[in-house]
């Protein structure tokens, strides 16, 4: 693989490729398979390029001692309870995978214990998302590194130091690196998303980078790819108004569509245009917009053209400028109206 280039399944990420889209479920699906499989539909119907979920197993993640980071569930009295809702099969895990597939978008998702990392991997999962809170699990990143698979590092919760450790770390075991500029905030205010990171993190660590965003809003997506961001993730919600810690931090369908398109206009437009053989294709238009010599009035046979007699005019493809100093002192063989460019034949000799 070229230097820069990380494949995802068969999408290439990195130097010169287009930005992979990724449309973050999370846990919008409050716990319903159908309102999940609806999401991989609206995601792909948009444009994305992955569908990214997060696999949470309650008993191998959390306890009863986890609080809400904010209380907004009513129906489960701790986060263990709403962990547990959250929970799908693996049977139902393998049906939301082949549905990706079936869709043509990429299957991602978030791991948050080591038992859900082995079900994903048992899924053929093309990539590890790193959510920014398992900075610290280390059985499940050791798990992750053995596989040497790519790895999407979040950094909402990592301050440098650690970056350099979790890239060090996972490079070491010959895994490819992605990396997210992402602030834990739901939702982020636009002051707070922190584009020039990108640019930091890809100076520092020569990998492909990219954004995570949590604003609610497609203006981060679409200034993190006119910045050159390999990989974009939004949030996705079919409403704002939805039920959900992340609802107000999401995208709705028809704003993840506009992030589709200006990703392909985006790297539409960063195509390497040929000037010179531009030029070469552009002749007939160059002679229509261009200019060549004329008279600035009527003139009878016999005047001696002198450098005040002549103006520019258009189309070109006539004599030109360049050649003007030629013209000063040569007769007229002819009347020349002021209306029709200056030719050679108009001249003696």
């Amino acid at each position: 693989m070229p230097e820069g280039i990380i494949r995802l399944g068969q999408r290439l990420v990195g130097t010169g490729q287009k930005a992979l889209l990724a449309a973050e479920v999370g846990q919008a699906h409050d716990g319903s398979l159908g309102l999940a499989h609806s999401f991989i539909d609206a995601a792909a119907s948009a444009g994305a390029d992955a569908v990214k979920f997060q696999t949470h197993i309650a008993a191998a993640e959390s306890t009863r001692d986890e609080k809400f980071r904010v209380r907004f569930s009513l129906e489960d009295d701790t986060r263990f309870d709403y962990w547990r809702r959250m929970e799908f099969t693996p049977e139902q895990w393998r049906g939301l995978a082949e549905h990706c597939a079936q869709k043509e978008v990429l299957f991602l998702s978030s791991p948050f214990s080591l038992e859900a990392a082995r079900l994903l991997q048992e899924l053929g999962v093309p990539a590890w998302k790193v959510a920014s809170g398992e900075f610290d699990n280390l059985p499940m990143l050791e798990f992750m590194a053995s596989t040497a698979k790519p790895v999407i590092l979040s950094s909402g919760m990592s301050p440098w130091s650690e970056l350099e450790r979790q890239v060090e770390f996972f490079q070491g075991h010959g895994c490819p690196v992605i990396l997210l500029q992402c602030t834990t905030a739901y939702p982020t205010p636009l002051d707070q998303v922190g584009l020039r990171v990108m640019s930091e993190m890809a100076r520092r660590f020569k990998v492909p980078v990219g954004l995570s965003d949590h604003s609610g809003t497609p203006f981060p997506a679409l200034a993190a790819m006119a910045r050159g961001a390999a990989l974009v993730e939004v949030h996705l919600t079919f409403s704002k108004q939805m039920f959900g810690p992340d609802a107000t931090s999401s995208l709705e369908p028809a704003e993840l569509a506009l992030v589709a398109q200006a990703r392909d206009a985006f790297f539409a437009m960063d195509a390497p245009v040929d000037k010179d053989g531009k030029a070469d294709t552009l002749a007939g238009l160059r002679s229509q917009f261009g200019h060549s010599v004329a008279l600035v009035r009527d003139l009878p046979a016999g005047h001696r053209v002198a450098r005040e007699d002549l103006a520019l005019k258009k189309p070109g493809g006539g004599i030109p400028w360049s050649q003007a100093q030629e013209l000063e002192g040569r007769r007229l063989a002819r009347e020349v109206k002021a209306e029709r460019l200056l030719t050679w034949e108009d001249l003696e000799g």
